[in-house]
């Protein structure tokens, strides 16, 4: 199967956040889930897949840094809250 240049580039993202996670312990189990719940974003929503892969790369260059401990999360406020 052939991949496009945004897939290449979500794959590779998806590469170098292992290798940044394996240093922090806690971290690859969240990569992987978050990872996971956006592959079942349709491939046609380009500009959300491009948005994301935007914010992941900010995200990458902060879990490099090594004062980074802990993973944060957003989350959609439920509508019975």
């Amino acid at each position: 199967m052939r991949h496009s240049k945004l897939q290449k580039q979500v794959l590779a993202l998806y590469r170098q956040f292992l290798q940044a996670g394996r240093e922090k312990p806690g971290f690859v189990p969240r990569i992987r889930e978050e990872f996971r719940v956006n592959a079942r974003i349709k491939r046609t929503d380009v500009m959300h897949i491009e948005y994301l892969y935007r914010r992941g790369q900010r995200q990458l260059e902060q879990l490099r840094d090594v004062n980074t401990k802990q993973l944060g999360s957003f989350s959609k406020p439920t509508e019975n809250s």
